[in-house]
């Protein structure tokens, strides 16, 4: 809620926000009293006086309206039918909206109309802030209003989306139109302009996929077949119909094989304009700026969620004055299987490069040609390309970017990746994680946008860091915490982030294959056992369809995890090994750590000391090159198992007070059902000195620094 100039409106308390939205689904209608209070308190405990505590919401809802705007409390009307906000039609988004798509379906004939429609359906779109009433999805009172909206929202998307195609803007639309096909994957008149805007960007593969994969859904989900215009556009699609061509495009989008800017005018690009400040990067885009003016192929790891593509992005920004060609973006993340056509086909499309492939050419020969034309195309010209999520069709983005850096001179990749493209020419940029102070100001940035009213003082700034250390600085885990500070406070919040998991076990219904094995790893921290086998099967499984290496090794080290609670230690060790090399080849010095660890304590379980002890410290090594504390604390804990193990109890004792430190230090404590491993080394070290000595020790080890353990 907003003030007419824009300014926002702090509502007090969840129950005065509901009160807000109770009325403002009626808009304008009375609200019985007695139907408020069910409403508010539903299954509650009723207050003693019901109708007293309404009138308190009530004065509560106008008092703040009336510090946003004097007078503005007798917008909270009461008469015999009840309570009412009277407020003119103008001043809801909801009404706007309808309003502005009335318009838009009535807007009148001539070669402009399409885009006065597009451009009414986008302002509707954009009085949008998020999920409708989201505050308050669960509740039954805004249930049916809220579904209401959505798929009003939903039509005029489908709507607006035509208008583009229609506009020419089949390029941007490919790409932009795959989040909202995840989230609604059945609804066919989504699916037929996502289709025709691949087929007319040059990905006729995945316009193909595209209808198989409804198609599949809907057998699978509802036992029906597409309907007619789909079939007919599918079939189209495949006798590469003319009648599919694209319109003249009428954005500035690039119109035949990367052109240059004209001279005097900015250079082309298709990158996105930011929505909101980054926070914390202006080193790490320095150092991205300075590596790609010396090397040619610059390629930004990191885990997921840290911001690669962010910071990719935002260099690219800066770079945009050394390419007279452009700069351009090209996202991977929709790009399906391991095969060279699709990863070629995006970045063709991207650059505007035609695909005049003969269809008979076959996947690995439509890729070769599609290569050879973008790059004639690039050439000598210098150009900036940005190949986004590389991660989980790194081989053929790795092939293919060889080839162009070898033929066209004028070239240069940024590319985001959990892992390297390991080819020649290469030079890696570790994204790390935001320092704590960066991370608080990123948190207090978005939880001010997500909650107008909130403030970072004195009174919550020990929780709000609390909060950014439970989530280990990853930006993207911030910002998705921020949206919740309106619903639960900072305070809350920091509560129920006891562990790094419980913020995931709420991710989007999309949710792909590193997401789904983050809720087996959530399943197993409950135990849960089958529960979380299964879900790491799976998501092991669709990792392998989507060719991601890092999810499916996740997923695998969670079934790994399991099996050796199980005391299935073959199993366990089958699992890791292949991970353990991986990471080696690839210098992924966090996960070689992490996988040593846990064959070292398979080694232990099977009675080996000494291959338990060599194995964590060779972790060891690995984890203090990650200079990650909680890397080093859990190899340290391997250790002590291996000297507990092999009947040097004081060293154990020692190591575990060590790791104990430098846990609390990071405020990283193991939650009980990760101490299994800790609490076998503890026992055996405990009962072989004595309850005195061993705490004795432990206390010395508390006090030694990690570098004092060989």
């Amino acid at each position: 809620m907003t003030t007419d100039d824009g300014a926002p409106v702090a509502v007090p308390e969840p129950k005065v926000r509901a009160l807000l939205a109770r009325l403002l689904v009626h808009h304008g209608r009375p609200v019985a009293a007695d139907r408020l209070i069910d409403d508010l308190w539903g299954e509650d405990t009723l207050p003693g006086n019901p109708g007293n505590s309404l009138q308190t919401k009530v004065s509560q809802l106008r008092g703040a309206l009336e510090k946003a705007r004097p007078g503005a409390r007798a917008l909270v009307a009461y008469g015999p039918a009840g309570y009412a906000l009277r407020v003119a039609d103008e001043a809801v988004d909801a009404a706007r909206f309808d309003a502005l798509t009335a318009r838009a379906r009535t807007a009148g004939g001539g070669s402009g109309a399409p885009a006065v429609r597009a451009d009414l359906f986008a302002q509707a779109l954009g009085l949008w802030r998020g999920e409708a009433y989201a505050d308050f999805r669960d509740a039954g009172f805004v249930r049916a209003e809220a579904a209401r909206l959505e798929e009003r929202r939903l039509t005029v998307e489908e709507e607006l989306a035509e208008l583009r195609l229609e506009l020419g803007e089949h390029r941007a639309l490919a790409d932009e139109l795959a989040g909202r096909v995840a989230l609604h994957p059945l609804r066919e008149r989504l699916r037929a302009v996502h289709i025709r805007a691949l087929y007319r960007a040059g990905r006729p593969t995945e316009a193909l996929d595209a209808y198989r994969d409804l198609k599949e859904r809907l057998a699978d989900e509802l036992g029906l077949d597409p309907g007619a215009e789909l079939t007919a556009l599918h079939q189209a699609v495949l006798e590469q119909d003319p009648a599919l061509a694209a319109a003249p495009s009428r954005v500035s989008s690039p119109p035949g094989p990367v052109p240059a800017a004209a001279d005097g005018g900015p250079p082309r690009t298709n990158l996105p304009a930011p929505v909101t400040a980054l926070v914390g990067r202006d080193d790490a885009v320095a150092r991205v700026c300075e590596l790609a003016a010396g090397a040619r192929l610059v390629t930004l790891t990191g885990p997921g969620g840290v911001g690669k593509t962010r910071l990719a992005l935002e260099a690219a920004t800066r770079l945009a004055d050394d390419f007279a060609a452009g700069v351009w973006l090209v996202e991977l993340a929709g790009v399906r299987g391991g095969d060279a056509a699709p990863v070629a086909e995006s970045v063709a499309a991207a650059l505007g490069v035609r695909d005049d492939t003969p269809r008979d050419a076959g996947p690995a020969g439509g890729a070769a040609a599609t290569a050879d034309r973008l790059a004639g195309a690039i050439g000598t010209r210098p150009l900036l390309l940005v190949l986004d999520n590389c991660e989980h069709v790194v081989e053929p983005v790795a092939a293919l970017a060889e080839q162009l850096l070898r033929r066209a001179p004028g070239l240069r990749v940024i590319a985001t990746s959990q892992e390297p493209l390991a080819i020649a020419g290469e030079v890696l940029d570790a994204v790390a994680p935001l320092d704590e102070a960066d991370a608080v100001r990123l948190f207090a940035a978005r939880a001010s946008a997500a909650a107008p009213g909130f403030v970072l003082d004195d009174g919550n700034a020990e929780a709000v860091a609390l909060i950014c250390r439970r989530l280990d600085g990853i930006p993207l885990a911030l910002e998705l915490a921020a949206t919740r500070v309106r619903a639960l406070g900072v305070h809350a919040l920091a509560d129920r982030l006891h562990d790094r998991f419980r913020l995931l076990n709420q991710v989007r219904r999309d949710a792909p294959a590193r997401q789904r094995a983050r809720l087996g790893r959530v399943a197993l921290l409950t135990g849960d056992d089958a529960r979380a086998t299964d879900c790491h099967e799976r998501a092991g499984r669709l990792a392998a369809e989507q060719s991601h290496r890092p999810a499916q090794q996740f997923a695998e080290t969670g079934l790994a995890l399991g099996a050796r609670r199980r005391g299935d230690l073959d199993t366990a060790e089958r699992h890791l090994r292949p991970w353990l090399e991986w990471n080696r080849r690839f210098g992924v010095d966090s996960g070689a750590a992490l996988i040593l660890a846990q064959i070292g304590y398979v080694a232990e379980q099977r009675g080996d000391a000494e291959g338990a002890l060599a194995l964590h410290r060779e972790g060891l090594a690995a984890a203090r090159r990650t200079a990650d504390p909680r890397a080093v604390a859990l190899a340290l804990e391997g250790m002590a198992g291996a000297h507990a193990l092999a009947g040097a109890a004081t060293e154990a004792a020692e190591l575990l007070g060590t790791a104990a430190a430098l846990r609390a230090s990071v405020a990283a404590t193991l939650p009980p059902a990760e101490r299994a491993d800790v609490d076998r080394a503890r026992a055996l070290a405990r009962a072989a000195l004595g309850a005195e000595a061993f705490e004795e020790a432990t206390a010395r080890g508390r006090a030694l620094p990690p570098d004092a353990h060989a």
